[in-house]
């Protein structure tokens, strides 16, 4: 039966493919690809976990008090029940061997079959015995953790030949669940909740391929191996379409390939507008291996490099310095001479560590991590990590041109910590003997105390950042991920503007550089607006150079800011500027 869900369109395109579904999970769930020649291991490990809890449970029955309530006994015999039973593991074993899944990830699959089965029971006590298939699935899991030293090294589907296109279907994907993926063959996500500046809208856009976040039911109604397009343009998903919708949106693919196809001929295009403007458009980087990327888009530089990543998905164990200098080196030196923005590590609210904070609070126990100890205010409070990353970040300055990027600065204090650490770090490297050159200093605008005191702070660093996606939802007081006020997460608020062409002309007064490094600088909706602003340096995927590309080679700056005014004292700011910069637009092209 074919039927549509509704969410919101976070990156454009059209994907169509069989459904992979990723169950949510109390406990982390491992999700890749095995080769053929692993599937009979990967079987053995599953059954090994299945083993271990069966023997688990049997002694746990088998010590159970005399005076033990006898419902105690028969809950564990349903367990064990459940875990002899064939349709349990064999169900699990054909996602093995089948679509190469991981153990865990087949058994959490599996779950999903099951579990629905459970649902559509008219008998409400069969019903809720999927708690307890829960539970039972919960431990195998946690057993599989326990014996993770021989899991089988992730591959691809291409690694062994899969024909059909994947598309991701999940209630929420975590960031170290985004970073594993990014490297398979998913061509498009969809997931219940979520943002257009969520972490897989982010991640999304980034692998530029469609998805649709926010549908609230698509991981309930969609099955595993069902055909689904996703329209990224629309925010749909179309679930066992008809031959008509299909061909329809095959087309719609292909055309948008050749768009793609007829924008990577600027790849080498130097960015110089109408009237002579030079702009730098560099990239966003998440590992040293993304800066080969963004040298084959023709970036000028990394605007960005995320080091967080490298702290990621780690089990509780951080990078060591020797490490992060090979990773930012690599990343250098891939650049060849060009600038390399390092951002210091910025954990928390969407992106936790699993391990303790110097206040040994998790993440997840944190009523409103957004608001607390993240970003630099993590670092400040790791003192001896954040001197860690500070001297790889310098020894790497060896190698080629470094800026240091400070995330989430809000107080003037925290520039003076951060100055004296890197004062420290410093010497020490002096003391050791080891070369490092000058790493000019930068703070990401991200709160609005930032940029409402941006004027003192550009006494103290070189060049500002401005995180577009946090300074909206700060200033706007609205969850990015939380689909109930996403709506309301609004780039065009006049507010948000005023911030952010402020921030933009206070950087120019005082002779510091300023770039936007948020999602608004890939977008080719808003290039036109911040080269009104006086933008000249924007940091955005590899993938999305071409379009804002496009779009700088095609205006006057001078038109364009001689329309600004009229846009920020606008109600509807939205429809002016696509008035006003389409008149500028197309005055310039009469011009030239």
């Amino acid at each position: 039966m074919s039927f549509q869900v509704f969410g919101i369109a976070v990156s454009r395109g059209v994907a169509i493919g069989r459904a992979v579904l990723v169950a949510s999970s109390r406990v982390d769930v491992a999700h890749y690809f095995v080769s053929p020649g692993e599937t009979q291991a990967e079987i053995e490990r599953l059954l090994r976990a299945r083993d271990a809890v069966v023997h688990e449970l049997a002694t746990l029955k088998d010590e159970l008090p005399n005076d033990a309530p006898h419902e105690l006994a028969a809950l564990l015999d349903v367990h064990l029940m459940l875990l002899h039973d064939e349709a349990f593991t064999g169900g699990a074993i054909h996602w093995i061997v089948d679509r190469h899944y991981n153990a865990e990830w087949a058994l959490s699959a599996h779950l999903e079959v099951l579990a629905r089965q459970f649902d559509e029971m008219e008998d409400a006590y069969l019903r809720e015995r999927k708690a307890d298939l829960e539970q039972v699935v919960e431990r195998v899991l946690r057993a599989l953790a326990a014996a993770q030293g021989d899991a089988p090294t992730p591959v691809t589907p291409r690694d062994f030949g899969g024909e059909d296109p994947l598309l991701l279907v999940a209630a929420d994907i975590a960031p170290a669940d985004m970073m594993q993926f990014k490297r398979s063959v998913f061509r498009g996500f969809i997931t219940d909740i979520g943002g257009k500046t969520s972490h897989t809208a982010i991640v999304a856009r980034s692998m530029d391929i469609p998805a649709v976040v926010g549908t609230r039911e698509a991981s309930r109604l969609i099955m595993q191996d069902d055909w689904v397009i996703i329209d990224g343009d629309a925010g749909t998903v179309i679930v066992n379409p008809s031959p008509i919708v299909l061909e329809e949106y095959r087309f719609r693919q292909r055309q948008s390939e050749l768009e793609r196809a007829r924008l990577g001929r600027l790849r080498h295009t130097p960015a110089v507008t109408l009237d002579g403007e030079h702009i730098e458009l560099h990239a966003n980087i998440e590992l040293p291996a993304d800066a080969e990327a963004a040298v084959e888009a023709g970036a000028t530089g990394v605007g960005l490099f995320r080091s967080e990543f490298l702290f990621m998905n780690r089990d509780g164990e951080l990078p060591s310095e020797e490490e992060q200098l090979a990773a930012y080196k690599a990343a250098v030196v891939a650049m060849k001479g060009m600038p390399v923005t390092i951002r210091t590590v910025d954990v928390g609210a969407d992106k936790p560590l699993d391990r303790l904070t110097v206040n040994e609070l998790r993440h997840e126990h944190v009523l409103n991590p957004a608001m607390g100890l993240r970003a630099i205010r993590w670092s400040l409070a790791e003192p001896s990590m954040f001197r860690q990353q500070l001297r790889a970040i310098y020894r790497a300055s060896a190698f080629g041109k470094v800026r240091l990027l400070i995330p989430m600065v809000a107080h003037l204090s925290e520039v003076r910590q951060i100055m004296e650490a890197a004062r420290k770090v410093q010497q020490q490297l002096t003391d050791a003997g080891h070369a490092y050159t000058r790493v000019e200093l930068g703070v990401m605008i991200e709160i609005p105390a930032a940029a409402v005191m941006l004027p003192l702070l550009l006494r103290y660093v070189d060049f500002v950042s401005i995180g577009t996606n946090d300074l909206i939802q700060y200033t706007l007081a609205i969850d990015r991920a939380d689909e109930a006020v996403a709506h309301l997460y609004d780039p065009w608020h006049p507010a948000v503007l005023h911030l952010i062409s402020q921030a933009i002309a206070q950087a120019r007064a005082a002779g510091k550089g300023v770039s936007v490094c948020g999602e608004m600088a890939g977008d080719p909706v808003f290039t036109e607006l911040l080269l009104a602003m006086g933008l000249r340096s924007f940091s955005m995927h590899p993938s999305q150079i071409p379009a804002v590309k496009q779009r700088v080679l095609r205006v006057d700056t001078q038109r364009l800011a001689a329309a600004l005014p009229r846009i920020l004292d606008s109600e509807d700011p939205h429809a002016v500027a696509d008035r006003e910069l389409a008149a500028a637009r197309g005055g310039a092209a009469a011009v030239h």
